[in-house]
């Protein structure tokens, strides 16, 4: 405080009923007067904890009492003079309040938030950061025209070697490019540029360490179901987006947004696709996602200019012209176009494309949310002084599985061009989350967190540890010369004398609370239990919206792709309340393409009963037989093919880590329910057994992974003809025949066990589990182990160890 050193001394007793005490203030230092003098006395208040409010009540011997109560449990801290007096009764409940929702909420982060395993390795320790921007990916569609795109698992693209049985979007993540050396935190704004049959894809990454944005460009030469990071084109000192890629008079040209440095700058390729230089800055304006196209001899560009007076942010656009790309540029008699609903799509969304002669342009639909949704618009007039759009609907196949989709919140930007077999190819960016995503979740985070703290003073008020909800003394007075109407004036607006009449009632309110509720009656006592519930879920709410992330089970890249797979399940008319719970979890996780549902028995259900994001069949089938579920199916599009009963549930993210193991190793058995199969004779034994010989050499087929073209051709195979008589005839055991084929196929490992976070059984809710006693159903799979070693040979002599990945998915 420079020269002036402030040392207080203050005495008096506390007033009642919220009002404050006489008391004497002396203040010392070489600034007594003016800025020393009115700092001490406007700004510095005196707290008191409540205890102490009622003291002017108390007489003689209570005075002195209290007093000592006050030295022996009181816990003090000074602040420049002041001392701030704490009850031990009351200090005692918060923290003990504090540290009872501290521990909730940990015990909550560590069962529901913390994963019992590792992230998958290899990507860049500085990349996919979680950002206020949102976190973009881009996917490629295909179609007879813009108007019919389709995503390209839908092509049915296959590559071996990353066992992506069919390709899926997203195909380039933060993920990829971070993978590849260049960390980031998304990618969007994408464009195309093709030269032959290779396709270049120019798009926006954010820079994890730089945190601005810069152009990256990438390579494709299979029509874009594999792509190559070339690296980075296009670094500058500020943020760069849109990069808007065209061919002007036998030269290739770029022109980003540059709208940070308030300028319209055009590159050109110097070595293309990675060395450009600037060629001309064409306007001096800070225009967001501008296009340039040629139409009618004429050049148009489209923009948006947020920075001038009463403009709408994302609801702008105006167009200049030019008889050249380099200018100079006039601006359209109409100007602006559109200045005022976000919703009606006038910020540019991507390249405009021309269909069947007219001229479409792609605008972004900002009404919700940054970035919503594509619209797109066929311009009827664009001349020099008129200009007429009107929109045209956009129909793609979009998800429908929320935040577990990669464009399941928003998709702000296309670029869709005709390739030369006449096939259209687009290029789209998407977000899993709405703009703004993780700010929001923080601030809702610590709401809760500030509720928390007000239901433990509500606690404590009607538990009686608190005695007012508000514990401060008033501000003392400034003693200086004023005049009767500063005064007057200082007594009616002051910002303590507000403060303190806001306090006053709500100490008033306390007393009432504490005269209504009675914590030692049935009444009272459940009002304090429905209190303390709500502080628990509060805590819960605030840890998992501050440190939950954006609640997504995302999908696993492995060997630069995503794929998909089909779901299948056996079940017959008793365990429909099963079904429809199991359809409705599992059809929104990420990586699911379609589920297929054995029905074996009683009339099945409609299709439209069934709550599902995703495609589904039911294959009605003749005769009630455990066999039916490796059925060969020629109507299942992938080879991956997740096994699981219908009354196993457990997270979207359990199951995404089973299919990137399985991709990993695709012709074994990848599944969450490991068995140990030895000595003699062969007994059947659950999961505990074979953590206490720590190894196991069997996969339960209820919840596992396999190769529809491996699994179900072994299994109909003319060699499994009496084991599949054998189960017929036992009503069993369908899941070890398959377990002894692939053992019986191959020296090498056939099985692989990933853990699960969680699994619960539902048919124990409902009633209908098909193996009710346990004794029984191990006596008849030990029956069968013994069997189908006679007819396979035995495979008790292998066993492979818990805790050999090294990411620890098999602990």
């Amino acid at each position: 405080m420079g020269s002036g050193q402030l040392n207080g001394n203050v005495n008096g007793n506390g007033g009642g009923g919220g009002g404050g005490g006489d008391g004497v203030t002396t203040t010392s230092g070489s600034s007594s007067n003016s800025n020393s003098s009115c700092y001490n006395n406007s700004w510095l208040c005196k707290w008191r904890w409540p205890q102490q409010q009622q003291q002017h009540v108390a007489k003689n011997n209570n005075n002195n009492n209290n007093n000592n109560n006050s030295l022996k449990g009181g816990g003090g801290a000074s602040f420049g003079g002041r001392r701030l007096v704490l009850s031990s009764s009351g200090y005692f409940f918060v923290v003990w309040c504090f540290v009872v929702y501290v521990f909730v909420g940990f015990l909550y982060g560590w069962l529901a938030l913390k994963k019992p395993y590792t992230v998958a390795a290899g990507l860049s320790s500085f990349g996919c950061q979680e950002d206020s921007e949102g976190s973009w990916s881009i996917g490629v569609f295909f179609g007879n025209s813009p108007f019919s795109l389709k995503p390209i698992e839908t092509a049915n693209l296959w590559r071996d070697d990353s066992a992506a049985w069919p390709v899926a979007n997203p195909i380039m993540t933060c993920a990829s490019v971070s993978s590849a050396g260049f960390p980031s935190n998304f990618v969007a704004d994408p464009f195309f540029y093709l030269q032959g049959n290779d396709l270049y894809l120019f798009y926006e990454t954010k820079n994890s360490i730089t945190m601005q944005g810069d152009i990256g460009v990438a390579k494709s030469v299979d029509k874009g179901a594999t792509w190559q990071q070339l690296g980075i084109a296009l670094d500058e000192d500020w943020h760069l987006s849109f990069p808007y890629v065209f061919d002007y008079h036998g030269q290739i040209y770029m022109m980003p947004e540059s709208r940070a440095k308030g300028e319209v700058r055009l590159y050109r390729a110097v070595n293309f696709p990675l060395e450009w230089k600037l060629e001309k800055i064409i306007m001096k304006k800070p225009l967001v996602d501008p296009f340039m196209i040629n139409h009618d001899g004429q050049y148009w560009l489209f923009g948006s200019d947020h920075s001038g007076f009463g403009t709408t942010q994302n609801g702008q656009l105006e167009i200049w012209y030019s008889s050249s790309p380099f200018g100079p540029w006039k601006p359209h008699k109409k100007n602006p176009i559109y200045n005022g609903d976000k919703s009606l799509g006038a910020r540019n969304g991507g390249r405009p494309f021309v269909y069947d002669g007219n001229l479409y342009r792609v605008g972004q639909d900002c009404a919700e949310s940054y970035g919503r949704r594509v619209r797109t618009f066929k311009v009827e007039i664009l001349t020099k002084n008129e200009y007429k759009e009107v929109e045209v609907p956009f129909v793609f196949e979009a998800s429908n599985k929320g935040r577990n989709a990669w464009n399941g919140a928003r998709y702000h930007h296309l670029d869709a061009q005709q390739l030369s077999s006449g096939e259209w190819i687009a290029v789209m960016d998407g977000d899993r989350a709405l703009s703004g995503d993780s700010v929001q979740r923080y601030i809702l985070g610590c709401a809760s967190v500030a509720a928390v703290g007000i239901l433990v003073v509500l606690l404590g008020l009607l538990l009686g540890a608190v005695k007012c909800i508000i514990p401060l003394n008033w501000c003392a007075q400034y003693s200086g010369k004023r005049s009767d109407s500063l005064l007057t004036w200082e007594r009616e607006s002051m910002l303590c004398s507000k403060v303190r009449r806001f306090c006053s009632r709500l100490n008033r309110s306390a007393s009432y609370l504490q005269g209504k509720i009675k914590p030692n009656t049935s009444i009272g006592r459940l009002v304090l239990a429905v209190i303390f519930v709500a502080g628990v879920a509060l805590t819960c709410t605030g840890v998992k919206f501050i440190y939950g992330g954006n609640g997504a089970d995302e999908a696993y890249m492995w060997k630069g792709h995503y794929s998909q797979f089909t779901m299948l399940t056996m079940t017959f008319d008793a365990r429909l309340w099963n079904l429809k719970m199991y359809v409705k979890h599992y059809s929104r996780c990420s990586s699911v393409k379609e589920i297929v549902v054995v029905w074996n028995k009683g009339e099945p259900p409609k299709l439209s009963d069934l709550d599902s994001a995703v495609p589904v069949r039911i294959r009605v089938e003749k005769q009630n037989s455990l066999n039916n579920r490796f059925k060969l199916d020629p109507l299942i599009k992938t080879r991956g093919v997740l096994e699981l009963d219908d009354d196993i549930m457990m997270t979207c993210d359990d199951i995404e880590r089973g299919f990137q193991v399985w991709r990993q190793h695709p012709d074994r058995i990848v599944g969450f329910y490991p068995r140990l199969v030895n000595g003699s004779p062969l007994r059947y034994r659950g999961e505990k057994y074979a953590r206490r010989h720590k190894g196991y050499n069997m996969i339960l087929t209820g919840a596992a992974f396999v190769d529809s073209q491996i699994a179900f051709n072994r299994y109909w195979s003319e060699q499994a003809k009496a084991g599949r008589e054998f189960v017929d005839k036992f009503f069993n055991c369908e899941d070890v025949l398959l377990n002894y084929l692939y053992a019986n196929a191959s020296a090498s490992k056939t099985v692989e066990y990933v853990r699960p976070a969680w699994a619960i059984d539902t048919s124990k809710f409902s009633g209908v589990a098909i193996s009710r006693n346990t004794q029984v159903h191990y006596h008849k799979r030990s029956e069968c182990l013994r069997k189908f070693a006679e007819m396979y040979g035995s495979f008790a002599g292998r066993k492979w160890e818990f805790g050999g990945r090294k990411d620890g998915w098999d602990l």
